[in-house]
């Protein structure tokens, strides 16, 4: 199989998967949309027992509707650390609900609340409606951290693909905006840059099992509401095609050397590095697209995660 030498020998049977699974995908449609979100449902773990969640209705931004989110492991009337946390799914698919069991784990290991946000999906809705929503659950985790056990100085951000890139647009646009502080950023192999597979190629091993420059394109189309890859692509809508990187939070970003972002990726942190900006930047060899969550168990996934929680750990200041 092309390719499939390259991938850490724990990943290989997931690849194959993966690549079977995306070959019936591509090239992405609306129609064949609606199949992947199911399937992307389909794959989601039971919620744990043990460690609460409550769903909540908040006020949305400027007039929009008003936008669910899932407070895990709240801690009314303490002032600890908080993570705000923004789902993967490509711009078009996924879901805090079926993520939650993740969450959850995620907030067991840090010991803190976590407010996933069920931000609206494209192309239902496209830019800026989903920046709103999440902005929306930045305000209100603020507004009412004491009601949730948050200290409203540190909050962090936490993204995984197209989470990762919302978290990004977001964290630009609280710094633009000036009232909300993040203290801290993990963006996990995010999703930052229209032109991967668009205007720029990537070589054929890259993004070869699962998330590839075709449905990189079809989500980008459906997020922005126009062709991925043009010059008149609204700049606040892309964090990689944003000029000033400075004053934004210390950062950790972490992503498999053969996937998709993994270009974009390395250049945005050092863009974050040339602008002052503290960031640890992790490739694992071997890795494609979303190997921590679909092979939780491998050797490989489980050093990634661990290097991630210790680097919100330190962002959180948590001993």
């Amino acid at each position: 199989m092309k390719h499939l030498d390259l991938v850490d020998p724990a990943l290989r049977d997931m690849a194959l998967r993966l690549r079977e699974m995306y070959a019936s995908y591509t090239p992405l449609t609306l129609e064949k949309l609606v199949t992947r979100r199911a399937a992307v449902a389909a794959m989601a773990p039971p919620w744990m027992e043990g460690v609460s969640v409550a769903e909540r209705r908040i006020a949305g931004q400027r007039g929009d509707p008003e936008v669910t989110i899932f407070i895990v492991n709240a801690k009314p009337g303490a002032s600890g650390p908080a993570v705000l946390h923004l789902h993967g799914g490509g711009f078009n698919a996924g879901s805090a609900r079926a993520g939650m069991c993740m969450i959850q784990e995620l907030a067991q290991a840090l010991d803190c609340v976590v407010v996933s946000v069920e931000y609206r999906l494209a192309p239902e809705t496209i830019f800026p409606g989903a920046l709103n929503d999440n902005y929306a659950a930045l305000c209100w985790m603020h507004e009412n951290a004491a009601e949730i056990g948050a200290d409203p100085a540190r909050i962090a951000l936490l993204g995984e693909s197209a989470g990762g890139g919302h978290a990004a647009m977001l964290a630009i646009a609280a710094r633009d905006r000036g009232k909300y502080p993040i203290c801290f950023q993990a963006l996990i192999y995010p999703m930052l840059d229209d032109r991967t597979g668009t205007s720029r190629a990537v070589p054929a091993h890259i993004g070869a099992f699962g998330w590839n420059a075709e449905t990189n394109r079809f989500g980008w189309q459906c997020f922005l509401g126009q062709a991925p890859g043009t010059d008149d692509v609204p700049v606040e809508a892309v964090p990689a095609r944003v000029e000033n990187l400075a004053g934004l939070p210390p950062t950790f970003m972490g992503v498999g050397t053969l996937d998709l972002f993994v270009a974009e990726n390395i250049a945005f942190a050092g863009r974050l590095a040339d602008a002052a900006v503290p960031v640890e930047f992790v490739t694992v060899p071997g890795a494609i697209h979303g190997f921590d969550s679909l092979a939780r168990e491998s050797d490989v996934a489980k050093r990634f995660i661990s290097m991630k929680l210790a680097a919100l750990r330190r962002g959180l200041g948590i001993n």
